[in-house]
């Protein structure tokens, strides 16, 4: 347990862009009274049923990879960092599964699976700044999710603490039709509903073919148009993403580069692959689509953990960037992108966008803003308009608020207006599950 200054300073931010300004001018709006590092699920389980019995809140906090806000304790009380439970695994290669403790690092798991030819198939951009525990609690996804799935396909099992400390255990092997799937309430709770200590997930043989390639593509329209239709057909590939203009000058490394540019992959047994990154390519050059090979796409994939250039913005005296992620329907993408890069606009410098995570009804668009301001309170300021106005556009056109990022307290105050009458249910099961109301108060608009 610690109480110092600096310790409950450095709990009191995580990585959304926000609070990184925040920190640069010393503030910390959203600080706890105490820090409690935890070394077993048992100790999990003794602080929560002794803080719903005093009625004090608790705020899980791990590697603090979030870029909303999650991990933030907006009512003081106890700051509850579980990094220091064993960072412990056990690869089942028939059954194809890995149970891991909730603190282990992604990006290690990874690594070991890798050894061993296997993959989770699972891989955000903050793989090796994230834990799996994380993971299921933000509902996270990875840059492949178009061919593995986002977690909530890739998870199997995984055990839980109550906010009263009874430990539960939930999974299916591999599907149940006993009841409602109880997994469902926790993917995604943000630590409101109880606290993850182990996870089971799948893990999948190492792809012994992958074909990559890059399109120039004559328009946004052409290049949405091309995913809409390959998802349409069932294809898998796995790797989609589909960038604007803007962007695209960044993902080709290239300053000059005039158009909207796809990325496409195909990966998995030689001849599949091989007949599906063909079919892609038919539909790709069908759409518009010029062939540059596969240097942008390979270029990305090895970069593609690198978030340095919203970190240096960050680090400077008044530079300010921020990332948004949000979906919609195929009927309503091509709007929501024009609106939001409208919108926002005037309030920073470049504002990029590109498409990737893609289903049969729609798919994700993934914003990126720069800009400078004089001060650092003034890049704050400007911060909070984009957030707002980022929102507001996102509601009158019926989108998703978030698509892998998750809620926290970037998007808590329009959590009611986005989820309508089913916000009811999420109260309720916090009513049941945590009756002292002390689970990371102030997110999910709870």
């Amino acid at each position: 347990m610690r109480t110092g200054a600096g310790d409950l300073a450095a709990t009191s931010h995580d990585t959304w862009p926000l609070a990184t300004k925040w920190a640069r001018a010393g503030r910390h709006p959203h600080q706890a009274d105490v820090l409690v590092r935890v070394t077993s699920a048992e100790e999990i389980a003794g602080v929560l049923a002794l803080a719903t019995e005093a009625g004090v809140p608790v705020t899980v906090r791990a590697l603090a990879s979030s870029v909303t806000g999650q991990p933030l304790p907006v009512r003081g009380g106890i700051v509850l960092d579980v990094t220091g439970l064993p960072a412990t695994w056990e690869v089942d290669e028939r059954d194809l599964t890995v149970t891991a403790s909730a603190s282990v690092n992604g990006g290690a798991l990874e690594d070991a699976l890798a050894a061993r030819g296997l993959t989770l198939g699972h891989s955000p951009q903050s793989l090796y700044r994230s834990t799996v525990g994380g993971w299921l609690a933000t509902l996270a996804t990875g840059q492949f999710s178009s061919f593995y799935g986002g977690i909530e396909d890739l998870v199997t099992g995984f055990t839980v603490v109550l906010a009263t400390g009874e430990t539960v255990a939930l999974g299916a092997s591999p599907r149940a039709a006993m009841g409602p799937d109880l997994r469902q309430v926790f993917l995604g709770s943000e630590g409101t509903l109880g606290v993850i200590t182990s996870v089971t997930l799948k893990v999948f043989p190492v792809a012994r073919t992958q074909l990559v390639r890059t399109y120039a593509m004559p328009s946004v329209a052409a290049g949405l148009a091309f995913m809409r239709e390959q998802a349409a057909l069932g294809l898998r590939p796995f790797l989609v993403r589909f960038y604007d203009t803007d962007e695209a000058r960044h993902a080709m490394a290239d300053p000059s580069f005039g158009s909207p540019v796809l990325f496409t992959g195909s990966r998995g047994v030689d001849r599949m692959a091989r007949a599906e990154a063909e079919t892609l390519h038919e539909l790709a050059l069908r759409h518009g689509g010029t062939d540059l090979g596969p240097a942008g796409a390979e270029g990305w994939l090895g970069r593609r953990f690198d978030f340095s250039a919203v970190e240096r913005r960050l680090a400077t005296e008044g530079g300010y960037a921020e990332t948004i992620e949000v979906a919609h329907l195929w009927s309503g993408i091509e709007a929501l992108h024009t609106a939001l890069k409208e919108a926002l606009a005037p309030y920073a410098d470049e504002v990029l966008a590109h498409f990737s995570h893609v289903y049969t009804q729609g798919t994700s668009m993934y914003l990126i803003l720069f800009g400078q301001a004089p001060t650092d309170a003034e890049a704050i300021a400007r911060l909070e308009t984009v957030w707002a106005t980022a929102m507001d556009v996102c509601l009158r056109h019926g989108a998703e608020l978030s698509h892998h990022h998750g809620g926290g307290l970037a998007r808590s105050p329009y959590t009611r207006r986005s989820l309508g009458s089913g916000h009811l249910v999420l109260r309720k099961l916090k009513a049941a599950l945590d009756p002292a109301d002390i689970l990371n108060p102030g997110k999910l608009g709870l």
